[in-house]
């Protein structure tokens, strides 16, 4: 019998007798259909407070720094012991931040600069420095910033929320590194376009994100305007600000028009309309849109947003959308936790483990994944606040099929169905419905039969779906459809 493909993840349009589906859950994109996706696991101990902003920056020899902030404190990861140690300033704590804001971090050389909107802009050299300090030269405060070619661009102000504001020409941190007029420093405010709410660095350019506008900075090396300032969109901002992510020369945002892609020198494009745009809306906490943050997976080409829904736990994500440009597609992830971002895997002793894991042969993973790592890979802040990355056991994992419904005819299937994986245990089970203004519930499980490989069941209906289900932690590389093994029309009724 013809394979009932897992078709391209739709759910903002009917699924009936379509080549798309709208219900599937914890799985990514392949060629050949849907793989795996894993569990946080935790590799420290865990922050004081919830984590508001998290950040890896590198050394010259190759050894990683990892940063993170609470609401009031900076504070630095130690290799050795996977602990967290306070580096603020003074010994802090600073000025809370807004409840719907995040700290900033980037890298410049050897600075890391760390900031939000109720602190001056702050300053680690991570060759030397055992605490933040205010920046040098009176940078402005700021709620967003990124590395434009050699300036650091400020936006979001605290004294022109319509303005930006950037450094002289590889000079971030000396006395007058932020004077308008020396070494190509400057500052602009916008007459229109609303609130700066996000910037986007880049060799030579930058995307500034507004309520309702976006456009593009252009260096002009040895021109006294230092950028030309473009609008590449009217009536298109970016709504969420931590939507905004940077993966390789491609910006991807969030606008109340719907998931956006701006590729070099283009402009914005919709990557959700009638595909996810909706049924995200619906279900996004816009009271939450601190926990709405956007990644670049580096060990893929996926970029992720994760989110909390309007019915999850009070100040933690619990689901994510993934979308894959090179296949474009979109899937939906389920999983809670406080902070998302990339970093790379610094080395940890034997006796660090034994206080991070007292029970060894409780480990979910190999002692081989605490090696020092300079690749870096997706990594979160779980529900506790441990900094975790994604590689514990898989999820579980469901699919459902389009809606069949043989041009009214009845449908039955006396056999059964064989799932197209290499799961080694799959569920299935089948929906039933007489039209389709009824709801549409579904029948009790088959497990997998493991010398047919299919997963018997008994059905009579006019319209159906049938939903595979993969336990967690089930070790698996893909699935791609289910191929009914009597599947047929049995007349009109």
């Amino acid at each position: 019998m013809p394979v009932i493909p897992f078709g391209e993840y739709r759910p903002d349009v009917s699924d009936y007798e379509a080549a798309t589906e709208r219900d599937v859950l914890n799985v990514v994109p392949r060629g050949d259909g849907y793989g795996p996706f894993p569990s946080l696991s935790a590799i420290s101990a865990a922050l004081g407070a919830d984590c508001c902003g998290a950040f890896t920056a590198y050394k010259t020899d190759g050894s990683v720094v990892v940063f993170a902030a609470t609401s009031t404190d900076l504070y630095k990861l130690d290799n050795t012991t996977y602990t967290w140690a306070k580096v603020s300033k003074a010994g802090g704590p600073y000025a809370a931040i807004p409840t719907t804001d995040n700290w900033w971090f980037l890298q410049f050389n050897n600075l890391v600069f760390a900031g939000q909107v109720n602190v001056v802009p702050q300053v680690f050299d991570i060759s030397s420095s055992t605490a933040f300090a205010d920046g040098l030269g009176s940078p402005p405060q700021a709620r967003y910033a990124a590395v434009v070619g050699k300036f650091i661009v400020l936006v979001g102000l605290l004294s022109s929320p319509n303005g930006i504001q950037w450094s002289g020409l590889n000079d971030v941190n000396s006395s007058q590194s932020w004077t308008s007029g020396i070494n190509f420093a400057d500052q602009q405010t916008f007459g229109d376009g609303g609130v700066c709410r996000g910037v986007a660095g880049g060799d030579s350019y930058g995307v500034i994100l507004q309520d309702t506008a976006t456009r593009r900075m252009i260096f002009l090396p040895g021109d006294p305007r230092t950028f030309q300032i473009e609008r590449i969109a009217e009536g298109l901002g970016i709504y969420g600000p931590y939507s905004l992510i940077r993966a390789g020369s491609t910006v991807y945002f969030y606008s109340l028009k719907g998931f956006q892609r701006i590729d070099p020198g283009g402009v914005p494009v919709s990557i959700g309309r009638e595909r996810v745009d909706r049924t995200f809306f619906a279900d996004l906490d816009a009271s939450n849109l601190q926990l709405f943050v956007g990644v670049a997976d580096p060990r893929s080409t996926r970029v992720l947003w994760f989110y909390k829904s309007v019915n999850g736990v009070v100040g933690r994500f619990d689901k994510a959308l993934c979308y894959d440009p090179a296949l474009d597609k979109f899937t939906p992830l389920r999983m809670s936790g406080r902070f998302v971002f990339s970093m790379a895997q610094p080395g940890i002793t034997l006796e660090a483990l034994a206080v991070l894991f007292p029970n060894l042969d409780a480990m979910t993973q190999s002692l081989d994944s605490f090696q020092s790592a300079v690749v870096p890979e997706l990594a979160a802040f779980d529900g506790n606040n441990a900094l975790s990355f994604f590689r514990g056991p898989n999820l579980e994992a469901s699919l459902v099929t389009s809606e069949q419904g043989t041009n009214g005819d009845r449908v039955s299937e006396k056999r059964g169905v064989r799932p197209v994986t290499d799961a080694p245990a799959v569920f299935v089970s089948a929906s039933r419905r007489e039209n389709l203004q009824q709801a549409s519930p579904y029948g009790a499980e088959s497990a997998l039969n493991a010398v047919t490989g299919i997963c018997n069941m008994l059905l009579d209906t006019r319209y159906s779906r049938f939903k595979a289900r993969i336990p967690a932690a089930s070790s698996w590389s893909y699935i791609n459809g289910l191929e009914p093994q009597s599947f047929k029309p049995t007349g009109r009724r």
